[in-house]
């Protein structure tokens, strides 16, 4: 079955529509737009620059995606967005592509839910089965690791990252990077605690959940400096697997960790 377009859509001959793609009134598709089968798009969508989405998207009446980067030494480079597939992208959302300064390209992983008014800048990286309730702005070269759930009006950094599981409530500024599991709140962001219920519902054991909780205490409760915490957390990761990924993130983190 061939895409289905709305009459006033203008849809470029040279952009690549899969099979049972619906494109809604008024909407435009550019020329380097690629839409995998079964992906929805609602009224008043602009589809720009080198933009690959996958299968069985829904992208919301007036969302922008694939725009220029709005960052000043953006010279024209031939940049680009990609997007996964089974992805929820509401009204009004937002999304750049990269720069030549970084990767090159804006990407957004698998069954994300992505509510209104959303702004992912250029060069961000999203994972996947990530929650971002409406009017979370992330700034250039974010990243945002598996199953993160960011409340309302989160603000984002850039070179921030966000590790797996993490939890932010509504009305946070990140300024640094926030390790995975952790739940955080405020401006500026203050750590407390495990996501504990999002952990259980995933499937996470009760005697993960125990070692997790012991290797938040030992990074925020203790009292150690962040390298004794770090090699703390190392001998934990023996008996507790999850625990690995707080010792890989600290390795990794650009910013420093919110304290």
């Amino acid at each position: 079955m061939s895409a289905e377009v709305h009459p006033t859509a203008i849809v470029d001959r040279a952009a690549r529509l899969g099979a049972r793609v619906t494109i809604g009134p008024y909407s435009i598709v550019g020329p380097k737009v690629e839409l995998g089968e079964d992906t929805w798009v609602g009224a008043h969508v602009v589809l720009d620059g080198r933009l690959k989405i996958g299968r069985n998207n829904r992208i919301f009446h007036f969302a922008s995606l694939g725009a220029p980067p709005q960052d000043k030494k953006y010279a024209g480079e031939d940049t680009a967005l990609e997007i996964g597939d089974d992805n929820t992208i509401r009204e009004y959302v937002t999304m750049n592509r990269g720069t030549a300064q970084d990767a090159g390209a804006t990407r957004v992983g698998d069954d994300n839910w992505i509510m209104a008014y959303v702004h992912f800048a250029h060069d961000c990286q999203i994972g996947s089965n990530t929650i971002f309730a409406n009017a979370c702005q992330l700034a250039g070269h974010v990243r945002v690791g598996d199953w993160a759930i960011l409340g309302a009006t989160t603000l984002v950094h850039q070179f921030v990252h966000v590790g797996a599981h993490a939890f932010t409530g509504m009305g946070t500024y990140l300024a640094q990077d926030l390790p995975p599991y952790v739940k955080a709140a405020g401006n500026t962001a203050q750590p407390y605690g495990i996501n504990s219920e999002g952990l259980r519902r995933r499937g996470f054991s009760a005697e993960h959940l125990v070692g997790l909780k012991r290797a938040y205490r030992t990074l925020y409760r203790s009292g150690l400096s962040l390298e004794e915490a770090r090699r703390e957390l190392e001998s934990q990761a023996a008996a507790c697997p999850p625990v690995r990924a707080f010792v890989e993130f600290l390795d990794a983190a650009q910013r420093g960790i919110i304290r």
